[in-house]
């Protein structure tokens, strides 16, 4: 038996630090011929947890669709296939919703506590703007009852614990998909060759459990922004200031514009071109949404930023290189030679090789080819931003020479720089 998909690099036996750490444990879910069609989502406290968290709300569930967006990417989650995503009663009107693309996104709506027939009805109001939106949303067993009827158009799916149903509850299960065709029945837990067989041949659409695989824990190392600049951030957008003042405060924290690109280009978001620069991404995503993606990474963010120096380093490096760049290239040029700059460092941000930490994020192929091989478009430029630093004198005469950039003009755009990087507050 086998399932198609790519592999995923799963976290190792142990983390380092876990507070430092994100984890997402994924479970596919496969159709009749066992392909891959989508990934059950669980939060894990650390990566060799086996079990999600005892406390499940919509805060809780809300940290999980941030993590698995902007932190550990929906590329190394669940890529073009679905997510579904437990939640509680109230994540149906939260506002984190609002940050995903729901065409990917199954959400698994769990049963009324006391199947209260006013409660059902509530909820059954706000299940259909959610399917108009584009989500999928799945439910138990239960919602086979008569008293959850008005729940049941906008079901995609039934998801049955094959440990805790008898055969007969499959074939009535079975009965009210065939009078419900957008509805797709869904056999957890199955375990053994048995199970698959019985509701293989039972007609379900789709199977999970450890007969196919276990849950398997991706992780990712978190780079935190600066507690004050996401503030400051959702201060200004909550204002609606211009474009300038917001892409000022992305400039001046690397973790932060790695997380945001990183995020809008990721299968979760939909885009159908890349992003790639900072005012661009504020752009598309606009005032709310921007919002409400800062809201949820402030509650990932401790009080404090980490590395502080290595950050000071990249971003003073990325002005100059913009700077650099302006001389003689252009206004696209002179953003993305910024953006090399300040992801010059990410391999040391992450504590993983530069390859690995790209992999992350999109990125036009000469950021890329400057970063991983110093050639290109910008290699020169990082070249020289390097030399500076490093006060190699040799190579920055030949480098800026190279260039066609004076060496006094070097100089006076590193001065430029580091008394940018004061002015910003760093």
């Amino acid at each position: 038996m086998t399932l198609s998909d790519p592999t995923v690099s799963a976290a190792g036996s142990h983390a380092v630090a876990d507070g430092a750490r994100v984890h997402i444990a994924r479970q596919p879910i496969v159709d009749r011929k066992q392909q891959i069609i989508g990934y059950e989502l669980f939060a894990r406290e650390t990566a060799t947890a086996e079990h999600a968290p005892a406390q499940h709300s919509a805060q809780s569930d809300s940290v999980l669709l941030f993590n698995a967006l902007s932190n550990i990417g929906s590329e190394n989650l669940f890529g073009e296939k679905l997510a579904f995503i437990n939640c509680v009663i109230d994540d149906l009107q939260a506002e984190h919703l609002d940050i995903v693309f729901p065409e990917r996104i199954v959400l698994e709506v769990p049963r009324i506590y006391g199947d209260d027939a006013a409660r059902i009805a509530e909820v059954a109001a706000w299940l259909k703007p959610l399917r108009e939106r584009g989500f999928a949303l799945a439910s138990g067993p239960f919602a086979a009852a008569s008293i959850y009827a008005a729940w049941l158009p906008y079901l995609s799916y039934i998801k049955t614990d094959v440990q805790a149903i008898s055969s007969n509850v499959a074939v009535a299960l079975q009965r009210k998909a065939e009078a419900h065709r957008n509805l797709k029945l869904v056999a957890e837990k199955v375990e053994t060759p048995e199970q698959f067989k019985t509701y293989f041949d039972a007609g379900f659409h789709a199977f999970q459990g450890y007969y196919f695989a276990r849950p398997q824990t991706v992780s990712a190392k978190v780079v935190n922004p600066a507690y004050v600049n996401v503030l400051q951030l959702m201060n200004l957008v909550m204002r609606q200031a211009e474009l300038d003042e917001i892409e000022l405060v992305l400039k001046r924290d690397p973790a932060l514009s790695f997380k945001l690109l990183r995020y809008i280009n990721s299968s979760g978001f939909g885009l159908m071109s890349e992003v790639t620069s900072f005012r661009h991404a504020a752009a598309i995503l606009g005032y709310k949404k921007l919002f409400r993606w800062l809201a949820l990474l402030l509650a990932t963010v401790p009080g404090s930023a980490s590395s502080p120096a290595i950050a000071r380093t990249a971003i003073t490096r990325g002005r100059m290189m913009e700077l650099l760049a302006r001389d003689t290239l252009s206004a696209e040029d002179a953003d993305n030679a910024f953006i090399v700059g300040i992801f010059s460092l990410l391999d040391a941000m992450l504590g993983v090789p530069m390859a690995q930490a790209i992999r992350e994020i999109t990125l036009p192929e000469p950021v890329v080819l400057a970063l991983l091989e110093d050639r290109g478009l910008f290699g020169s430029y990082l070249q020289l931003a390097r030399a500076v630093e490093q006060r190699d004198f040799d190579n920055l005469d030949f480098l800026s020479s190279t260039l066609g950039i004076p060496g006094w003009r070097v100089s006076s755009i590193h001065l430029a720089a580091l008394a940018w990087v004061e002015q910003i507050g760093l």
